[in-house]
């Protein structure tokens, strides 16, 4: 069978988009995030009690900031594929404020709509992060910090991954009970084990099926990538 061709920048795109409003449907199901985005939803909602305008967008792209900049001090140097990720992230955080207005007229009662909404944005969240595996364009400054990390010092791929899912639990885990009490646990739940468990496999099978229906190219030249700035 003949695949079809998809540029990788409109595989950048609908990841975008797709990572946005599966996210925005994880959240309306209130069961839990991912632990790597729960996190900036804790900083949301603590910090826009006295400032209403800081949105779960915003707060992913102020975290994500200084995630790149932790991530410089790692490798001691910065690319501009550093800077392209915190853009990355800012159109990221836009699309999910976009998709949370929008789903703040839906109501979403009862356990069965609920699992319906948690089913639908994990799998969405999946096929999103799957196209930005299909993608040259630097993603989001979570996932760029551990293929840093691995490309610099040559670490296994999956023990990294590991590594910091466990501390954004943890970072998680502390922000929660700091800001709303001991046993309190805001934006983790049941959801986020699930996630933990199902999200590295459901974007593996993605991953498949886009392999087998499609080819993704280059739609602007390749550029010859810069070796950094070495932070002495």
């Amino acid at each position: 069978m003949k695949k079809k061709t998809i540029y990788e920048e409109i595989a950048y795109v609908l990841g975008l988009i797709l990572l946005g409003l599966g996210t925005a449907f994880m959240e309306l199901s209130d069961f839990g995030l991912s632990m790597i985005v729960a996190p900036a939803y804790i900083l949301h909602v603590k910090i826009s009690e006295f400032l209403p305008f800081f949105s779960f967008g915003m707060a992913g792209y102020v975290l994500q900031f200084f995630v790149l900049v932790l991530l410089c001090f790692v490798v001691r140097k910065f690319k501009l594929m550093y800077l392209i990720s915190f853009v990355t992230a800012v159109l990221y955080g836009f699309v999910l404020d976009g998709f949370l207005y929008l789903f703040a007229f839906v109501p979403a009662e009862g356990i069965p709509l609920r699992i319906i909404c948690y089913t639908v944005g994990m799998l969405l969240c999946a096929m999103g992060i799957a196209f930005f595996f299909k993608t040259y364009i630097a993603p989001a400054a979570y996932d760029l910090f551990v293929k840093e990390i691995v490309d610099t010092y040559n670490f296994k791929m999956n023990r990294v991954k590991t590594l910091y899912d466990c501390g954004s639990l943890i970072v998680a885990i502390v922000l929660s009970f700091a800001f709303f009490g001991i046993g309190k646990f805001v934006g983790i739940g049941i959801g986020t084990v699930l996630c933990a468990a199902l999200n590295g496999l459901l974007i593996g099978l993605c991953t498949k099926v886009y392999d087998r229906f499609f080819s993704f190219v280059r739609f602007l030249p390749a550029r010859k990538n810069a070796k950094g700035i070495k932070l002495d």
